[in-house]
């Protein structure tokens, strides 16, 4: 295991005052009551990476409150990250309640957010999943960005180069000036930088495809996954990042007039679509039970880790699976953990009940988790 969390603390992040966790690079499972804090524990895991981690919350709404307090105070998270060269310790927070950016450091030193993928990548499951072959193709899209944010961490600062341009195009065609030689130039970075994010999206679809054959044996369902964007389908079929900026670029100054009638962008990276089936039962992932959607979710994000499990170049993933154990049967549960266990990652498992995790006992690291108390279990 490349890169594993040592040691997690947490000050004044949401329902914790302090909390500290030993965790020793094992695979840690957390049970406990319902509201009890233990998906918080996995969200301040979360914000050690770039984004606003896996419930997209707004800084000033981490800090913890104590009744009767209109704001949350200055929160902090930080984790240990042994490794080869010796210990690195990464923290994220506000410095001030009043604080509108996140304070990033490691080891002491003021870093760049972006710096924090360096040393730890994590790949969440959430509840808030459950939906995803169900809701909007915006939701699969975010969910694939962030599979491929975790092989290629630029990939973040492509997709917010396209998203700012597209803002600035809608803008410019609503309120003017549609000067045509401005459109052009802000047409052209939002096709340089939708180039980049269909080849990134195309390549990892094409790489988790291939993750996904070799794990012909897995219990889990094997997902079959398309992309349905114009622009990822050229780049599944070879085109060049030149290539598809270029006809972006054209297709992008032939649909002004359409765009500004519409008041949205109708062209372009951010329409496209997972399309995912169930290969053994041929039947869309949206026609599957809430059981066989849950699993094939699991069966991507699994994928992904064991493509970047093997890769030289990048710290493993860490898995942060909330309530996941509760949707899978016995055989799967425990398929899971020996994935887990086989592949070397850590992962943070979250459920109400122990027993979820009888068969991880003696692998990893029990912790109750109650009233934002932690306890260890006995060895």
């Amino acid at each position: 295991m490349r890169s594993a969390i040592g040691s997690l603390r947490l000050g004044d992040f949401r329902s914790y005052e302090t909390a500290e966790l030993r965790a020793a690079g094992r695979t840690v499972f957390l049970f406990g009551p319902n509201g009890a804090g233990k998906t918080n524990l996995l969200e301040a895991i979360s914000l050690l990476s770039p984004g606003r981690g896996l419930r997209g919350a707004d800084l000033a709404d981490l800090g913890r409150r104590t009744p009767g307090e209109a704001r949350g105070r200055a929160w902090a998270v930080s984790a240990s990250i042994p490794g080869e060269d010796g210990e690195v310790r990464i923290g994220a927070g506000l410095e001030s309640a009043n604080d509108a950016r996140r304070v990033v450091r490691i080891d002491g030193q003021t870093a760049r957010p972006g710096r924090l993928a360096d040393h730890l990548r994590p790949i969440w499951l959430t509840p808030a999943q459950d939906r995803l072959f169900l809701d909007g193709a915006a939701d699969r899209r975010r969910f694939l960005d962030r599979l491929v944010f975790a092989a290629e961490p630029a990939h973040a600062a492509r997709v917010n180069a396209y998203e700012r341009a597209l803002r600035e195009r809608l803008r410019l065609l609503a309120d003017g000036p549609a000067d045509p030689a401005w459109l052009a130039a802000v047409e052209a970075r939002m096709a340089r930088a939708g180039a980049a994010v269909a080849l990134a999206r195309a390549g990892t679809v094409l790489a988790l495809r291939e993750a996904i054959d070799a794990r012909a044996a897995s219990p889990f369902p094997r997902a079959g996954l398309r992309l349905t964007g114009e622009w990822e389908s050229l780049a599944g079929e070879g085109a060049d990042a030149e290539v598809i900026a270029g006809r972006l670029a054209e297709a992008l100054a032939g649909a002004r007039a359409r765009d500004a009638a519409a008041g949205r962008g109708l062209v372009g990276p951010h329409r496209g679509d997972l399309a995912v089936v169930h290969a053994e039962a041929d039947r869309p992932a949206a026609e599957c039970s809430t059981g066989e959607q849950k699993a094939l979710i699991l069966a991507i994000v699994l994928a992904q880790a064991a493509r970047l499990s093997g890769a030289q170049d990048a710290p493993n993933p860490v898995l942060l699976l909330d309530e996941v154990a509760a949707h899978l049967d016995r055989v799967r549960r425990a398929a899971l953990f020996d994935e887990i266990e086989a592949l070397s990652l850590q992962a943070f498992l979250t459920g109400t009940d122990e027993m979820l995790f009888e068969t991880l006992k003696g692998r990893a690291l029990g912790v109750h988790v109650d009233g934002s108390r932690l306890t260890e279990l006995d060895a």
